[in-house]
């Protein structure tokens, strides 16, 4: 055989290992589990970093504040010294809407060592635990809550000890309305759910620990046993980062897609979702130039080969060149329609994913250059120069 067609019988296995032997990643249907209502609800309280989010809040705010919920339930929003007003309209939504009680506070600019946002969730924390609440809700302030949310969450995490969950994480629906949200968003949570399978992640024994950061459900006493957020306080990345604190605790967790939880911030342009997904990207690499360097030929390997090897064996009459190439292709293809679906969108988008994958190469080789350049992971004003994921001890 040549060499396009070696290349191509190597992708092609690797995408069949990847649909059968990553923890069936690709699937969706990783869903909240159903329990029974519990005899006494938990308390509860919900803790809402919030920077600069004047524009979100009226959206987000409102579905917390009108939570149904049986059991005894606040909010604290924590004021990431923002320059536009989000605590003062996070206090008049509250008079407008009612519902359950709010404080916000603010902790002021982080000490050295801290990234920004766990700055704000150790203030609010420490805020919740005055009135030592049964779990604490960690949501972003762009995530908005169906009004039956949180009565969800906590009857899915179920009762303490080896038959409920101490972590119960959902991974939020994003918006997709641009063209680019459209290509970029869905390809966001195939290749999360690729690194972190959530069926892996929600198995008791395994080594394999993930959250999404925009709704965190995490029973108090687990979050103390993991010194959470003190032990991940520099962490880029901080939702799996603080899994994997949780699971070393002892805690059992879940990962699963959301039905009724969206985040409503609009990513409109491409540069926009650049960014977002290149001030983290290098973190998960942990910052290693030598998994970068492993990381642009896999990518390129598994993604880029399939479709380029088979115009390749098209143009040359290579066919089994062509005929790899294109089962390969076909298989990606396969393995990503599943998430197209999950966010309505169109299956004729599972053919770009190649292109798609580029663009996500890019995006990770430009955060490994800002963050030699010094800028770091950046974020609502603040960068972060040296950033640490948190430590593999």
């Amino acid at each position: 055989m040549s060499a396009v067609a070696w290349i191509a019988v190597v992708s092609l296995i690797a995408w069949v290992w990847l649909l059968l032997g990553q923890g069936f990643y690709w699937r969706t249907d990783q869903r909240l589990p159903r329990r029974t209502d519990p005899a006494r609800w938990p308390s509860v309280a919900v803790v809402v970093p919030a920077r600069d989010e004047a524009e979100m809040l009226p959206v987000s705010l409102p579905s917390l504040l009108v939570q149904d919920y049986p059991g005894a339930a606040r909010i604290i929003l924590v004021d990431d010294c923002s320059s536009d007003g989000t605590g003062q309209l996070a206090r008049g939504l509250a008079g407008r809407y009612g519902g359950l009680p709010l404080t916000v506070v603010t902790p002021g600019e982080p000490e050295q060592g801290w990234t920004g946002k766990l700055w704000a969730l150790r203030h609010g924390i420490a805020v919740a635990r005055r009135d030592k609440p049964d779990f604490l809700l960690l949501t972003d302030a762009d995530i908005a809550h169906e009004p039956d949310s949180l009565r969800d969450l906590v009857a899915a995490a179920g009762p303490g000890g080896p038959d409920g969950f101490d972590l119960v994480s959902q991974m939020a629906r994003l918006r997709v309305e641009s063209l680019w949200e459209r290509l970029v968003v869905p390809a966001f949570v195939y290749f999360f759910g690729q690194l972190y399978p959530f069926r892996r992640v929600n198995r008791s024994r395994s080594r394999t620990a993930a959250a999404a950061g925009g709704c965190v459900l995490l029973r108090t006493e687990a979050a103390e046993r993991a010194r959470i957020p003190d032990s991940i306080r520099q962490a880029v990345i901080d939702d799996v980062s603080l899994a994997r604190e949780v699971r070393r605790g002892g805690g059992r967790i879940w990962l699963g897609l959301a039905e009724r939880v969206d985040s409503v911030r609009p990513y409109p342009r491409l540069a926009d979702l650049w960014r977002m997904v290149s001030r983290s990207a290098y973190a998960q690499l942990r910052h290693s130039p030598l998994l970068l360097a492993g990381t642009v030929p896999g990518l390129l390997l598994v993604y880029v080969a399939p479709p380029a090897t088979l115009v390749a064996g098209l143009l040359t009459g290579d066919a089994a060149a062509a005929w790899a190439g294109g089962a390969a292709w076909a298989v990606m293809t396969a393995t990503y329609l599943p998430m197209l679906a999950y966010y309505r969108q169109s299956l004729w988008l599972g053919p770009l994913l190649p292109l798609t994958a580029v663009l996500y190469l890019m995006m990770t080789v430009d955060s490994a250059v800002q963050h030699y350049r010094g800028r770091g992971a950046a974020w609502k004003g603040r960068t972060y120069a040296r950033p640490e994921a948190a430590p593999d001890r």
